[in-house]
């Protein structure tokens, strides 16, 4: 394994995108700290550095939920700890949309909306594309994405709600717009994932 950590941040914890992370880990050949998952996120982040440090390979997959908390909530401080340590290192942040009101959100590199498609406009929680008048607006609002205008993160991709965006995500049809922005991570980082 290379000296860091390889992380990509989920910004969803709930039981839906629980069992969605863990399965595409599973099945993509990743790993996943299921530890992380909850609503809102049930550990700090010296405990997921901790269980970082336990993987046998990486890249791992790391989930961060607020639970709709529009101020700094756990997810947040727990991502601004595990984003900041030395021995890991962020290739990026599948940002994750919700009706959260009074939040700035943050600027994506790339949306994928509810069709799959990779879009320069932001989308909304179920992955409808939100038409602004500026081309290239990929701002994604959710309860857990602001603490991200503070990190340094190569690259964001913006999408709906995981495991939901009215089926067109559920883990039945293998939550392809979460797989697909997990793999557009892992292809702009330059990482061939799976196990051999």
């Amino acid at each position: 394994m290379p000296d860091k950590i390889r992380v990509i941040f989920i910004t969803d914890g709930d039981k839906v995108a629980q069992h969605v992370v863990e399965d595409l880990a599973v099945s993509m050949g990743l790993r996943c700290i299921s530890a992380s998952g909850g609503n809102p996120t049930p550990i700090g982040g010296e405990k997921i550095v901790q269980l970082l440090k336990t993987v046998k390979y990486d890249p791992v997959l790391i989930m961060f939920d607020d639970k709709g908390r529009r101020d700094k909530g756990k997810g947040e401080r727990a991502m601004e700890y595990v984003a900041a340590h030395p021995d890991v290192e962020v290739l990026g942040v599948v940002a994750v949309a919700s009706n959260t009101t009074g939040i700035a959100g943050v600027q994506a590199d790339v949306c994928i909306d509810g069709n799959g498609q990779l879009v320069d406009h932001s989308v909304n929680k179920y992955g409808d594309v939100k038409q602004s008048r500026t081309q290239h607006n990929t701002l994604i609002t959710g309860d857990t994405v602001d603490v991200l205008n503070n990190i340094e993160v190569p690259v964001i991709v913006g999408i709906g709600d995981i495991g939901k965006m009215d089926k067109a995500d559920d883990i039945s049809h293998g939550a392809p717009i979460t797989r697909k922005a997990i793999e557009e991570i892992l292809k702009r980082s330059g990482i061939s994932y799976g196990k051999n």
